[in-house]
């Protein structure tokens, strides 16, 4: 047999190209969720931000209504 087709059947290192392709499928995975869901999180804190601000605060401490 040559070197070269004892090169082609040798499975040594297939477990890591296996590993290394199903992390860049999770990378990828995890990339697309994130442009989806981006848009919607950046309008929820926005809309959150508004309703914070609008709410009034009392800064004095009125005592003589008790």
């Amino acid at each position: 047999m040559t070197y070269f087709q004892s090169f082609l059947t040798d499975e040594h290192g297939a477990v890591t190209v296996d590993w290394v392709i199903l992390c860049a499928g999770l990378v990828g995975l995890g990339l697309a969720v994130m442009m989806v869901v981006k848009d919607g999180a950046a309008d929820i804190s926005g809309d959150m931000n508004t309703s914070i601000k609008a709410v009034e605060t009392q800064t004095t401490l009125d005592l003589s209504s008790s």
